[in-house]
């Protein structure tokens, strides 16, 4: 089990190499978590870091071939640091960013806390905690060179991948009717090609995936708050980048987004 100093001292490595925009093979042997408990214990000490409260969280992973592609057997959750979060419509960089690509999500924004406990969390009470829908788009990147390989601990430890995140616009009120599972969004990486993404990528539906948030925090030990947001993961395959795309999500009559990208 890592002692203190050693979650400290791997949270260390993992945040200089983040702000640095470098890679690392991997955490060394006496700083690697091998469990997502010491994963999570590890990308806790990030928030700490941020002079702003949380601003919400994110889960990787939401697809099969999303979890096959990094070798990981179920979702995993990262914190969303409030300085990660970028204006809708930006210009984004992608010179410190390895993974390049864009990934079109359902975001929902809690009305009230859900603290952790000792009984599971059901969908119905996680969905009457949320105040809205938003519309996002979320670019994450890894610290590690290879992070196909890493493990699930490791890349948990990476903060699930989180990098930039674009929170889009709210939803229109009635969305609580819509099949979240069904609902189509159309991507365009302007001026080269186009991509079909629906929720049912997410976990089957980006509902379920908001349940699995709640209690995986739970298990942790950790409240999903009010005010944060909760990115559910992409429901398009990922969004291949190249300098002077421009990608837009278009979630029909919930609304859309964009974000440009420069070299």
């Amino acid at each position: 089990m890592l002692g203190d100093s050693a979650v400290q001292a791997a949270s260390d490595l993992i945040w200089s190499t983040w702000q640095a925009g470098a890679r690392i093979p991997a955490l060394p042997e006496a700083l690697r978590p091998a469990s997502r408990a010491e994963g999570y214990a590890i990308q806790a000490r990030l928030e700490a870091r941020s002079a702003r409260p949380l601003f919400g969280w994110k889960i990787a992973a939401t697809s099969k071939a999303g979890q096959t592609h990094i070798g990981v057997d179920g979702p995993l959750a990262g914190r969303i640091l409030a300085e990660m979060v970028v204006p809708e419509g930006s210009a984004l960089s992608l010179s410190d960013n390895a993974m390049r690509v864009a990934e079109p999500e359902f975001v929902f924004r809690m009305g009230r806390d859900l603290p952790p406990r000792a009984a599971e969390y059901g969908q119905a009470e996680v969905m009457a905690a949320v105040a809205a829908l938003h519309l996002g788009i979320e670019v994450p990147d890894s610290r590690f060179a290879d992070f196909v390989t890493a493990g699930g601990p490791q890349l948990i430890a990476d903060n699930a991948c989180a990098h930039r995140f674009v929170l889009g616009p709210e939803a229109p009120a009635d969305w609580r009717e819509i099949d979240l599972a069904a609902h189509r969004v159309h991507c365009t990486v302007a001026p080269r090609y186009e991509r079909e993404g629906i929720g049912a990528n997410v976990l089957g539906d980006p509902r379920i995936a908001l349940t699995w948030l709640a209690n995986e925090l739970s298990r942790h030990g950790v409240a999903l708050r009010a005010g944060q947001c909760v990115t559910t993961g992409t429901c398009a395959v990922p969004l291949e980048l190249a300098p002077g795309d421009a990608v837009t999500a278009d979630f029909g009559r919930l609304g859309s987004l964009s974000l440009r990208f420069v070299s």
